[in-house]
């Protein structure tokens, strides 16, 4: 359990906050932000840190066309940055579509009571490491992270956020396919892939994938090959009765 008390059934507090658009900062309130929309935000400790860009960021944009597929308009990452950092941190993780948004003065992150002092970790103060629903203002949905040592990430993920938002929709864990440009099996397994709007990354090969690397991930030097939640599922066939079964 976190000591940080959720703030479910409240308004969003009102703080100033900064965005990097087109070169400039734009100052903006987080009144503004949130009011007459659906927002998801997740905080995290710090750009560029580690927990925060392999798994929070990513995550999140993975699944931002599910988000926006179940009425959510905007997909807010938040951390006490300047709005340069935060900007850069956007381009490194390529994460378009995700807005990123700095608190530079821990405002609003105060006023939610999550502010954490990482001095430790030559961070200074920071956001504990949450995420939460916002219709129209008001604070629907928090999860935040455990009161655990180390950097707990186990709530406040893109999973459990859309899994809130559609309890009843299967979901099928991070999605990997090995494939080769102007593979028609493969074009294949992208189409059903997209046809169930299971979001997905594919790595073709080229210099940095061999088919001897297919080979030693999958068993067998051909593709597609897909991977799901970790597992191999196989080629475009076997996908294809693997989402027959769901």
């Amino acid at each position: 359990m976190s000591k940080r008390s959720s703030l479910e059934g409240s308004k969003i507090p009102d703080a100033e906050l900064a965005e990097l658009v087109d070169g400039k900062v734009k100052r903006l309130r987080s009144a503004g932000l949130f009011g007459g929309r659906k927002v998801i935000l997740f905080a995290l400790p710090g750009a560029f840190t580690p927990t925060c860009s392999t798994a929070h960021v990513p995550g999140y944009r993975a699944r931002l066309k599910d988000f926006h597929d179940a009425g959510v308009d905007d997909v807010v990452c938040l951390s006490v940055n300047d709005p340069f950092v935060m900007e850069a941190w956007q381009r490194s993780e390529k994460a378009q579509g995700v807005r990123f948004i700095a608190d530079p003065y821990a405002e609003f992150t105060q006023a939610m009571g999550m502010a954490v002092d990482h001095r430790d970790a030559s961070l200074g103060t920071r956001s504990w490491r949450y995420s939460m629903l916002v219709n129209d203002g008001k604070i629907e949905k928090m999860f935040i992270e455990p009161d655990e040592p180390g950097d707990p990430f186990k709530v406040s993920d893109a999973d459990t956020m859309f899994k809130y938002l559609r309890p009843d929709q299967e979901t099928f864990g991070p999605v990997l396919m090995l494939a080769r440009e102007g593979c028609s099996f493969c074009a294949r397994a992208k189409d059903l892939l997209q046809q169930r709007g299971i979001s997905f990354d594919a790595v073709h090969m080229g210099e940095e994938l061999t088919m001897e690397g297919v080979k030693a991930a999958a068993g067998v030097a051909r593709v597609p090959q897909v991977f799901i939640d970790g597992k191999l599922i196989g080629g475009a066939e076997q996908l294809e009765k693997f989402l027959a079964q769901r």
